[in-house]
């Protein structure tokens, strides 16, 4: 008995590699797992006989863990052996691996089992709710990586255990709630899925609340977010409006209203000669956004040409810059699509919408978008110096993850700045098509730092995706031409899910281990 509880202390307060099954963590303390150099599935180890052998001296490390095989048996508690592996190694991912060997070493019936796929269907479908755990948050999503991974012919893929499993927030490859066609305002149209109409079930009831838990919210919406829904979403995570609903018509009419007033202020003033200059290369910009057939509807054109000026006029630091006219886009597309429902986005004819109801959407547009610009600033100051050190960051980071890629374009002398310097100046928008724009910022608005910090993994995972045509080409101009121009047109929920769960697999790995950025 002495000896037991000498050996459970061990366990308690040892920081070295637990016995049993547990292979190398490949995350905080690892480079993250790359398909392309780790080519073989990972086995999964045999089962260790729990027989307990004959006491004798451990000489080496060896020794020491066929003879302390059965510890995962010991008698500990669930909860604290998963605590302990978090606490020790500090990863979500331990925590799955912890699970899978209770699971194989475990002598009780019935305890509940996490799925080892990710469904049954013979192709893989987004999922948009995440499985049920029954403690902690060990929602589990295959990675992009090993989801590419070619299988031999006839392999019995179905009994090969997760080899990369990431804990993800929440499903981060599901597919949005009343989902339309690209292009569409809302699938009003369409008859929702069981699925679908479960999660916007869910939306409408955490938005119906007294007060809106936002941390709840950011969850459900990590994964995508139900049109019906998005406009108030987008409003609460952005931070316009508050999570009280008693406050927020109140809020709503104090902003327009302080809105409109800057108007009256300051619009006349863009024929001055002091901001002639802002307010000419506005109106050269503004024609040059995508869809055209939305921004060139005068009216349509009118606000934006508001909303940029009296944002440059408010913000002296950095004024207007080129680049920040598209992310006006998607806000306005966003809310005003509450207004023609059923229509495709493109051909709307905004002159149909009241005149009240567009100079709110003007107003809530206003607002969001620069509670999105606070975050951003430093992109658009004097020389660009955030988005600069961004683009240093991604060059870094993709010479980590996949230093063939980095190595090929460094050969090539393709610069990242020629390429990245306008995924970040941006956000991808120029990138993807606007339907994909705004998935990826229903996570983008969920996500801590989203537009700061987690923008910086996706543009990463943008990159390596096409890895196999970058490869491919051997001509600086073909590389440049490429990257400049992706394929990308015919992209939609699902592909920009699959983008999410990548960058959110390096986010994971990177993020807190900066000196993984170093070789």
């Amino acid at each position: 008995m002495a000896s037991d509880g000498a050996r459970k202390q061990f366990w308690k307060r040892s920081n070295s590699k637990v016995p049993g099954s547990i292979r190398h963590v490949y995350g905080a303390q690892h480079p993250p797992f790359d398909p392309l150099l780790h080519g073989t599935v990972l086995k999964a180890a045999p089962k260790v006989p729990t027989t307990p052998l004959k006491a004798k001296r451990v000489s080496t490390f060896q020794e020491f863990e066929s003879n302390t095989s059965d510890a995962w048996d010991a008698g500990e508690d669930e909860d604290e052996l998963l605590a302990l592996a978090a606490g020790s190694l500090g990863s979500a991912v331990v925590m799955e691996t912890a699970r899978r060997v209770l699971r194989d070493h475990s002598q009780r019936q019935g305890r509940p089992k996490l799925p080892e796929a990710l469904g049954p269907e013979p192709r893989p479908q987004p999922s948009t709710e995440p499985p049920p755990a029954s403690s902690g948050d060990l929602r589990l999503v295959k990675s992009v990586s090993e989801s590419h991974t070619s299988c031999p012919a006839g392999s019995a893929s179905d009994t090969v255990p997760l080899q990369r499993s990431q804990s993800l927030p929440y499903s981060a490859s599901g597919t949005l709630g009343g989902a339309a066609e690209p292009g569409t305002c809302s699938g009003g149209g369409a008859a929702l899925s069981e699925r679908e109409a479960s999660r916007l079930d869910k939306f409408r009831q955490l938005l119906a609340g007294p007060h809106t838990d936002l941390e709840e919210l950011r969850r459900l919406s990590w994964s995508g977010i139900p049109k019906p829904v998005r406009p108030i979403t987008w409003k609460l995570l952005s931070g316009y409006l508050p999570a009280n609903v008693d406050r927020r018509p109140a809020t709503l009419q104090r902003k327009q209203k302080e809105y409109f007033a800057f108007i009256d202020h300051y619009y006349d003033s863009r024929n001055d000669e002091v901001h002639q200059d802002t307010y000419r290369q506005i109106h050269i910009d503004i024609p040059r956004m995508s869809p055209e057939a939305l921004i060139l509807q005068p009216k349509v054109t009118e606000i934006f040409e508001r909303i940029l000026f009296i944002w440059a006029i408010r913000h002296p630091a950095s004024g207007y810059v080129q680049g920040i006219n598209d992310l006006v886009t998607p806000f306005f597309v966003v809310f005003i699509c509450e207004y023609i429902d059923g229509e495709d986005v493109a051909a709307a004819d905004v002159s149909r919408v009241p005149v009240d109801v567009l100079r709110n959407v003007e107003a809530d547009t206003y607002w969001c978008m620069s509670k999105l610009l606070d975050g951003i600033q430093d992109n658009y100051t004097f020389a660009q110096p955030g988005i600069q050190m961004k683009v240093k960051m991604l060059e870094e980071l993709v010479s980590r993850i996949d230093e063939q890629v980095h190595r090929h374009l460094d050969q090539h002398e393709v610069r990242y700045l020629q390429f990245a310097f306008r995924w970040m100046n941006n956000l991808l928008m120029r990138e993807l098509p606007l339907s994909c724009t705004v998935r990826l910022w229903d996570t983008y608005q969920s996500e801590p730092e989203g537009f700061a910090h987690f923008h910086l993994y996706v543009c990463a995972a943008f990159l390596v995706r096409w890895r196999k045509e970058i490869l491919e080409e051997r001509d600086f101009q073909e590389l440049l031409l490429f990257l400049q121009n992706l394929p990308t047109a015919h992209w939609g929920d699902e592909d920009i899910s699959l983008l999410l769960a990548e960058a959110y697999r390096l986010k994971f790995a990177f993020a807190d281990a900066p000196n993984h950025y170093k070789k």
